[in-house]
């Protein structure tokens, strides 16, 4: 922010400077030139004056004397001819007396009673003159012309001394601005940079350097006291809350415990046709402890702020396969891991596993015997602006699966479907799809090939992989092996 207002600062007044130097130089030398001539062509008509009188009275040898002395006089070669353009004098001595030089243009315009001024290349002199032919006297006939050539070379050399100058002066100006400009700009940035920091460290959970509040512009002070102010508010409630967490997660397990052994303790007070009462009454006890250890972990799920490390996903995938694989034989159901290796990516600690457990909880539930539970991974290639790449994990069953609208509503909380045969408590999927974006995922449930549910939890690489796939294992050999998942199934863009 600083390098572009002083960019932004630095741009305008360079517009401001170019705006103003770039005219006053072109000016300048302008006028220098036009001044120059002007003096060049005044002094070569006084000398044409001077020497037409000569001429009159019959002192024409008093004229190479005459040329020498003005053109010593002002730095010029002086030649001057007859009223038929023959040379009289050359203080260059370029030009032989009685050499006829009425053909060359300027000396034939003057011839012509007209005065000629301009410039030209002049090799002998080094480089660009100045002349000035001017007719000597104001009769019909022109008795005698002068012709003055200046070198322009020290004209050029001012010209370009005032250019320099004003180019200096220009970087003078912008270094002074840049200064000014610097400090400007940095006693703007700087309160912007501490609130900056100050809403990082916010993110993170806890503010440790709070942004100064006494220096920068009114408005900065002002919006740093602000933010100051509903920082500490918001610190203040998280921890109530973090701490309202705490103390639920111990105040309700006892009385939940002890009413859960009290109802046991009826057991052998009752009838037998109370029994099935009693045992509605202890499951609901039981999905009351499961509710409310979810709604605690949701809650401290969100009030965390644990930054995501690599994790490797086939590996924690091939692990939680091992460890639900006995569960899965108790109901007949396999678990098949098939898809790329090597893959690593982004989620907080514990969170891939507790992804995991959750999404093959639910499927087990669902998945008749003899079926079997697919973890399939997938590897999406980094493309232009789409970098890192997103790494997949498909969780298909082949149970009954559900109805768009289902899949839009499962990730509500305390929502269950209408036939649903279990006692879940509504959380295992918000609980995923919090998991999931704390590692800057998502998770979508999409319908499976022939039936079932196919979860799809999208994460982020943290590198590209090779796609290498290897060959399905399955915890229950003898359980029915359903086609490969990816090459089956619609995805969706």
């Amino acid at each position: 922010m600083t390098r572009r207002l002083l960019l932004s600062h630095l741009s305008l007044i360079l517009l401001v400077l170019l705006t103003l130097e770039v005219p006053f130089g072109v000016f300048y030398a302008h006028s220098e030139l036009s001044r120059f001539s002007h003096a060049a062509q005044q002094g070569a008509m006084t000398l044409a004056e001077v020497c037409e009188d000569k001429m009159e009275h019959g002192l024409a040898a008093d004229l190479p004397g005459l040329a020498r002395a003005y053109g010593q006089r002002t730095g010029s070669r002086v030649l001057v001819t007859g009223h038929e353009g023959t040379v009289l004098t050359d203080t260059a001595a370029r030009a032989r007396v009685g050499e006829d030089l009425s053909a060359e243009p300027d000396i034939s315009t003057a011839l012509s009673d007209h005065p000629a001024v301009g410039t030209r290349s002049d090799p002998a002199a080094g480089g660009e003159v100045l002349f000035a032919t001017v007719p000597g006297g104001s009769d019909a006939t022109v008795p005698c012309v002068v012709r003055t050539v200046y070198a322009l070379g020290p004209l050029k050399a001012k010209i370009n001394a005032v250019w320099l100058a004003l180019g200096v002066a220009g970087l003078g100006a912008l270094a002074t601005v840049s200064l000014i400009g610097f400090a400007l700009a940095r006693s703007i940035t700087r309160p912007v940079q501490a609130l900056e920091r100050a809403t990082a460290q916010l993110a993170e959970g806890r503010i440790t350097d709070p942004p100064d509040t006494g220096h920068g512009p009114p408005e900065l002070r002002r919006l740093a006291l602000s933010f100051t102010r509903t920082a500490t508010r918001l610190q203040h409630l998280l921890q109530a809350q973090q701490a309202f967490s705490s103390e639920v997660s111990h105040q309700l397990k006892t009385p939940l415990t002890a009413l859960r052994l009290r109802l046991e303790n009826f057991e052998p007070h009752l009838a037998p046709c109370a029994q099935d009462s009693l045992d509605k009454a202890l499951g609901e006890m039981e999905r009351l402890g499961r509710m409310v250890q979810g709604l605690l972990a949701l809650a401290r799920l969100e009030n965390s702020a644990i930054r995501p490390e690599a994790v490797g996903l086939d590996a924690v995938v091939a692990d939680r396969a091992a460890v639900w694989a006995a569960f899965a034989d108790e109901q007949h159901v396999g678990i098949r891991v098939s898809g790329a290796t090597g893959v690593r990516v982004w989620a907080v600690p514990g969170a891939l596993e507790q992804i995991i457990d959750n999404l093959l909880s639910n499927a087990l539930r669902v998945s008749p015997p003899g079926t079997a539970i697919t973890l399939a991974t997938v590897t999406a290639p980094s493309t232009e602006g789409r970098t890192p790449p997103m790494a997949e994990l498909h969780v298909i069953d082949q149970g009954p699966g559900m109805t768009e609208a289902e899949r839009l509503r499962a990730f509500d909380r305390f929502w269950r479907a209408a036939d649903a045969d279990h006692d879940g408590t509504g959380l295992g999927l918000p609980m995923v799809r919090q998991l999931s974006r704390v590692g800057g995922g998502e998770v979508t449930l999409e319908a499976a090939p022939g039936g079932g549910l196919d979860a799809v939890v999208r994460l982020r690489c943290t590198e590209g992989h090779p796609h290498r796939e290897r060959p399905g294992t399955s915890a229950d050999d003898s359980a029915a092996r359903p086609s490969h998942p990816l090459t089956s199934a619609r995805r969706r863009p």
